[in-house]
């Protein structure tokens, strides 16, 4: 593949290949599509390898309530400067993705901040524990149903 493509080819060559796993995200204002958890790895694989998108930027996650978690990984290329979101649904009552860690070493450290935060398993993930909170705290201060209690007795 041509690793110069406009992220358009891109996109459009991931949606031939995956028609009934990939969905471009419309109404969004960077150039986004959201993946089935089943699929992301090899996406990614090709992001990286065939598409010259080989640089994890950010790897995060939102709680949309009831809806469960999304977890979200923008990849981008320097040369030619082109950046992707590549969203995942995560079930609320199953939060797990696969771990990006065998392809990109900085996912490690993201990954288990998004862990600490929201909970979201990494499956595969080489050490997932927390990083920012003690071992002993209880829940996840990013979900939108964590109760804040007072530390004051």
């Amino acid at each position: 593949m041509d690793k110069h493509m406009s992220l358009d080819e891109v996109i459009a060559g991931l949606q031939a290949k995956y028609p009934e796993q990939l969905e471009v995200v419309e109404d969004s204002l960077q150039p986004a599509v959201r993946v089935k958890s089943d699929i992301l790895l090899k996406v990614m694989q090709e992001l990286k390898e065939e598409y010259g998108l080989d640089f994890l930027a950010d790897l995060t996650a939102v709680d949309l309530g009831d809806e469960g978690f999304r977890a979200i990984n923008h990849v981008m290329s320097w040369k030619p400067y082109r950046m992707l979101r590549v969203e995942v649904d995560v079930p609320k009552n199953r939060p797990r993705v696969p771990s990006l860690t065998d392809l990109w070493a900085a996912a490690n450290v993201q990954e288990r901040e998004a862990f600490d935060m929201f909970g979201i398993i990494y499956e595969g993930h080489p050490k997932l524990t927390r990083i920012l909170l003690s071992d002993n705290f209880e829940g996840y201060p990013l979900r939108k149903d964590f109760k804040i209690t007072s530390r004051r007795k």
